[in-house]
């Protein structure tokens, strides 16, 4: 597997949660990632602060972390203002969003898709112009949680769109966690072959069981990053049925990337473990289990 992870947990895994992390305890999550060597990371949303109140930090955090820091760092952004506040805080990268479907647009961001289509061009110029990057990120490229099944051609007709051009990344979102493997791999097959290109962001969610299949299904068919969050934490709050990503975990232990060893992973387990105590939230993966078990012969496992 040659897939890089982007953890999430700072920004959709924070999402749903009822308790909240201050600026520098958010700063620690993201060094320590960094140090264990998580190649990527989501930190934050500009998100109005009153409808997700666990991001209404974002920017102290971005404020508090190095240029080289930030360069390995992703906000959410949903508005050309968002990049460009993004961008005078110092972020180097961001992910502009919107929904493939109209009727999560509306709830999500409250404007139809073509409106945030509409907007794209000014968000791509304001980051290319602060010397960043911008991703284009498809949320419910599979299902919409209220109006069902969306049609495939529709997401390749948005990432064929001349006005996302600028765009260094597509971002294909399993949003509600409602898609199978074979759903997966014809949605990226179709992307990688019949749209610009660009590096293929996978982002899944666990919600039905698949979200290491369906990731996994993704990379095989051409993904190059694909996002998780420490202990499957997270949710959309505008996408009703939509639970946890997949775990960070699971998708390494899955795709064993190189700089992952026993001990790494069994750091990334005690992170995880500290997190989710303080936030209140269960610890939906399996690989972390697995870490804890008594199987020592296994050399995966770490006793805690």
């Amino acid at each position: 597997m040659t897939a890089i992870l982007r953890d999430v947990t700072l920004r959709d895994g924070l999402q749903l949660t009822g308790k909240t992390l201050d600026t520098d305890r958010k700063v620690e999550v993201v060094r320590a990632l960094l140090r264990l060597g998580v190649p990527s990371l989501e930190i934050g949303s500009l998100a109005r602060p009153d409808l997700v109140p666990p991001l209404a930090n974002t920017l102290d955090v971005v404020a508090r972390l190095t240029p080289e820091e930030l360069e390995r760092c992703w906000l959410w952004v949903a508005t050309p203002r968002h990049v460009e506040r993004a961008m005078a805080a110092g972020a180097r990268n961001v992910q502009y969003c919107f929904s493939v479907s109209d009727a999560h647009n509306k709830a999500n961001i409250g404007r139809d898709t073509e409106a945030s289509l509409a907007a794209m061009p000014a968000a791509v110029e304001h980051a290319l112009n602060a010397g960043g990057r911008i991703e284009l990120c498809l949320a419910t490229s599979f299902t919409c949680p209220f109006d069902g099944p969306v049609d495939p051609q529709r997401v390749v007709d948005i990432a064929n769109d001349p006005r996302t051009e600028g765009a260094t990344d597509v971002v294909v979102c399993d949003t509600l966690g409602q898609a199978a493997p074979s759903e997966v791999t014809s949605l990226i097959t179709r992307v990688r072959q019949e749209t610009p290109e660009r590096r293929i962001v996978f982002h899944g969610h666990d919600t039905w069981g698949q979200g290491v299949a369906n990731t996994l299904a993704a990379v095989e068919a051409g993904a190059d990053m694909v996002d998780g969050a420490l202990g499957g934490l997270g949710g959309c709050p505008f996408a009703p049925g939509a639970s946890g990503n997949t775990a960070s975990e699971d998708l390494l232990f899955a795709m064993r990337p190189e700089w992952l060893t026993p001990a790494v992973l069994g750091e990334l387990v005690t992170l995880t473990e500290g997190l989710l105590d303080e936030l209140g939230e269960p610890n939906r993966s399996r690989a972390a289990q697995g870490v804890r078990s008594r199987a020592t012969a296994f050399p995966w496992t770490v006793p805690a």
